[in-house]
């Protein structure tokens, strides 16, 4: 995993928050996941299509990923009025769920083992996991604990680092480092991203959701046009 993965996935975690709540906010909430569903399956084919990894395809499923991801965890608490802190415990028995099964059949849960086509559902079906956990886990600490969307993204700033810190100094399993940054990649990126387009009463600067989404919509594709061209996240 090169630099420029960590900085994609997490521009990817804000885009997919404000879009999610611009297009809420601007469609009928049916309407909304049903467009985001769809967008969501389309980018999946093309992805599982692929015989070898090609940056814009691999990029546009995590987006379209954490756009719907996003919406499944507001739907629990919007729609069916479930309190975050609960909605984050659900997501995080889901996810152990999924790693559970996955390691079961598979024997591993390494990302350079994914050579399979049923690999390949395990490891989506976690991505779409880590994404829904950590959109609860970054709205608990914002709104259920107070924090405000700064101080949590400063506080998952600081969480992000620790999984390298003890993988560099600590021999902390790769594997188990590697995902521990990947879910809090998603409450990272979605407070910092939150923090910019929601209102000033709300502890935000207000810049709204419309244009923080398009801004880092314009970012995310500068960077996947870059690694397409120059290759730079793909081993040689």
């Amino acid at each position: 995993m090169t630099a420029y993965f960590w900085i994609v996935k997490i521009l990817t975690t804000g885009m997919g928050e404000t879009t999610s709540d611009y297009l809420a906010h601007r469609l009928n909430p049916v309407v909304a996941v049903a467009l985001a569903g769809t967008l969501l399956a389309v980018s999946l084919a093309l992805q599982f299509g692929a015989r070898h990894y090609t940056a814009w395809k691999y990029w546009t499923s995590v987006t379209m990923v954490s756009v719907f991801g996003t919406m499944a965890a507001d739907v629990l608490h919007v729609a069916l009025g479930i309190p975050y802190l609960i909605s984050t415990a659900f997501f995080v028995a889901a996810l152990t769920l999924v790693f559970a099964i996955w390691y079961a059949s598979e024997g591993t849960l390494s990302i350079h083992g994914i050579v399979t086509a049923r690999r390949e559902l395990f490891y989506w079906a976690t991505v779409m996991t880590t994404f829904a956990l950590g959109t609860a886990t970054g709205d608990m600490t914002a709104v259920t604990v107070h924090l405000g969307y700064l101080a949590s993204g400063v506080m998952f700033a600081i969480l992000i680092a620790l999984p390298a810190l003890a993988y560099r100094w600590l021999r902390m399993n790769a594997v188990f480092a590697f995902w521990a940054a990947y879910v809090l990649t998603r409450p990272l990126g979605a407070s910092f991203a939150d923090w910019m387009g929601v209102s000033k009463d709300r502890g935000g600067l207000a810049l709204g959701t419309g244009p923080v989404s398009l801004v880092l919509a314009v970012i995310i594709a500068g960077f996947v046009g870059y690694l397409t061209v120059s290759r730079k996240d793909t081993a040689h």
